[in-house]
């Protein structure tokens, strides 16, 4: 069929209708507030890149004076990369008994039956949602007081993981549910233990869970503040959020180059662990495999 007969059959086109003012208006009043929301979200960043690195940075954005003082400065700190250290002993610590507790719970709440199983997730979940760490500090602190680890970096681990564990489990025992319960059973003909079956069988089919729980843990470590400010009192094994806290004057007044310099290096091992994250996984996590 030649392309004159579909067109008789067809018809003649039908105009364009134009478009209205309003649609115009309305398209341009959303462009407007996306470009609002992106320059509200892109000028700390590029205050972040770019303060660092000027002769006397402020609060505003503008093309700095190069300059590696600020850091040089930022190097004579006794505390500044100790702390970055302490940061990273507090948040691996924390991330592994997060994501080893919880693999271990949620796998036991995903295959055991246990009377009242949701209502303890849930209200687990619920309970650590409401009681945030400011408002448990006090007890928190009376406790690390009896077992006197008040100025223990092991004590800071061992709260901050109780605190991330309840929506750890939470959150892992989806990927849990979304295993094929017939691998595990085909494991336990051949003669594997529940360990192993855990080991060899669970675990490798829920990476992408483990992954999201240790990112998940690790950057909520990263830039806690609360917890190692009242549980920590030696300079000497405080983290990098309450470090950041000594660069104020007792007036208040900010040590902007410090701060600029201190606020770049602070954030690059959270940029690499998202760019090694996104290439290793692509942030696709999903539970268990599709059938």
């Amino acid at each position: 069929m030649s392309t004159r007969t579909l067109q008789r059959l067809q018809g003649p086109p039908r105009p364009r209708r134009p478009r209205s003012a309003r649609s115009v208006v309305g398209r341009l009043a959303l462009v407007a507030f996306l470009a609002v929301v992106i320059a509200f979200w892109a000028l700390p960043m590029l205050w972040l890149v770019t303060a660092p690195f000027d002769s006397r940075p402020g609060l505003n954005v503008s093309w700095p004076d190069w300059t590696l003082d600020n850091f040089r400065k930022l190097s004579e700190n006794p505390y500044a990369f100790s702390s970055l250290e302490n940061s990273v002993y507090l948040a691996v610590g924390t991330m592994l008994g997060v994501t080893a507790l919880a693999a271990l719970a949620a796998y036991a709440l995903s295959r055991v039956r246990i009377p009242g199983r949701n209502g303890i997730l849930y209200g687990l979940l619920l309970l650590s949602s409401i009681v945030t760490g400011t408002a448990a500090m006090v007890p928190i602190f009376q406790l690390m007081f009896q077992l006197n680890l008040i100025d223990d970096r092991s004590g800071v681990v061992l709260v901050l993981t109780g605190g991330l564990l309840p929506a750890a489990i939470f959150i892992l025992k989806d990927f849990m549910d979304g295993t094929p319960k017939s691998y595990e059973e085909s494991a336990r003909v051949f003669g594997a233990s529940p360990t192993q079956v855990l080991r060899h069988v669970v675990l490798p089919v829920v990476r992408p869970g483990l992954a999201t729980i240790a990112v998940w843990a690790l950057v909520n470590v990263w830039s806690d503040f609360l917890t190692s400010y009242i549980l920590l009192r030696d300079p000497a094994k405080i983290p990098a959020g309450v470090v950041m806290y000594t660069f104020y004057s007792e007036g208040g007044q900010a040590n902007l180059p410090l701060i600029s310099a201190f606020s770049l290096v602070y954030a690059l091992p959270v940029v690499a662990l998202y760019l090694f994250v996104s290439r290793r996984y692509g942030f696709r996590f999903h539970g268990g495999i599709k059938s």
